[in-house]
C-alpha cells in the first residue's frame, strides 16, 4: 500500500506546485517525460500516482486521452479540482490497478514509486496496463538533491520521510528482471540546484547534459516487449510412390530438418 498523503500533505504539495521555481522544474521533467515517450495525438496514458494531477496536463496540452489513481482522497480531490473534468480520475494502489491487460498506450510513475511497498510490483501491473511504453521519473539517489532530501530527513519530518530514493541502475535491474532484455533508455534533467531563464533550459534540454547520470529527476523509459531472434527451419519432401494401377499407394511425406 505505501504512504498515502493525508490532508496536510495535500496542501504543502499544491502550494509547493505553485511556487515559480517549482513550475519551472515540473516543465523540465514533463518535457523529458514527453521527449521519451513521444506520445500520438489520440493516444492515451495512465498517470500512476498521479497525485494532483500535474503531470497529467502535459498530456493533455498534447491530445493525449489521460487517466490518473492515486490512493489519497485528498490528491484525488486536488487533481479532480486541478484537471476540471478533462481526464478519469480513479482511487486505488500501484500495486493493483483496476484495469484490463494492454488498456492504456502509456504508463506512467512520476515521483511516485517512491512512495509504495512493493515498487516491483507496482512495475510489473505499469508494464501489464501499457502495451507500448512506460516512463519512471524519480529523484534521484545519486543527485546533490536526493543525498540532500535523505540527510535532511533525520532531522525534519516530511513526505520524504517515508520516501525510497532510487538510483538508474537501480531500476534498469528491476526492469530488466521482469521484462527481460527490452529497450531501456534513461536521461536526466535539472542538472543545477539554482538558475532559470532561456540558457539554463537550452542547456537542460541538451541531450549531452540530460546523459549526465547526476540530475535531480531521473526518467527511464521502457518498451515492454521482448526482442525475439528467429531461426528459419528448412522443409523437405519426399515425392510420393508412383501408383499402381491407379491407386496410389504411397503419401508425400513431409520432415523437419
Amino acid at each position: 500500500m505505501g504512504y498515502i498523503f493525508s490532508y496536510n500533505d495535500a496542501i504543502v504539495y499544491e502550494q509547493r506546485c505553485r511556487h515559480p521555481k517549482n513550475k519551472a522544474v515540473a516543465e523540465l521533467e514533463h518535457g523529458l517525460m514527453l521527449k521519451m515517450l513521444a506520445p500520438m495525438r489520440g493516444e492515451s496514458v495512465l498517470d500512476i500516482g498521479c497525485g494532483g494531477g500535474a503531470a497529467i496536463l502535459p498530456f493533455l496540452e498534447a491530445g493525449i486521452s489521460a487517466s490518473g489513481i492515486d490512493p489519497s482522497p485528498y490528491m484525488i480531490d486536488t487533481a479532480s479540482e486541478t484537471l476540471k473534468k478533462r481526464a478519469d480520475i480513479y482511487q486505488g494502489f500501484a500495486e493493483d490497478l483496476p484495469f484490463d491487460d494492454n488498456a492504456f498506450h502509456y504508463a506512467v510513475l512520476v515521483k511516485s514509486l517512491e512512495f509504495v511497498d512493493n515498487p516491483r510490483k507496482a512495475v510489473e501491473e505499469a508494464c501489464r496496463v501499457a502495451k507500448n511504453k512506460i516512463f519512471i521519473g524519480v529523484l534521484n539517489r545519486h543527485s546533490i538533491k536526493g543525498t540532500g532530501l535523505r540527510a535532511k530527513r533525520i532531522f525534519t519530518n516530511s513526505v520524504y520521510s517515508h520516501a525510497h530514493f532510487f538510483s538508474i541502475w537501480e531500476l534498469k535491474q528491476i526492469l530488466r528482471d521482469i521484462l527481460g532484455d527490452v529497450p531501456v533508455s534513461w536521461r536526466t534533467v535539472c542538472q543545477f540546484s539554482r538558475g532559470s531563464g532561456s540558457i539554463f533550459s537550452r542547456i537542460e534540454c541538451s541531450d549531452f547534459v540530460q546523459r549526465c547520470p547526476f540530475g535531480a529527476f531521473a526518467g527511464i523509459a521502457v518498451t515492454p516487449v521482448p526482442r525475439l531472434r528467429t531461426i528459419p527451419l528448412e522443409l523437405g519432401c519426399e515425392a510420393a510412390a508412383a501408383p499402381k494401377n491407379g491407386t496410389v499407394v504411397g503419401l508425400a511425406k513431409t520432415k523437419t530438418e
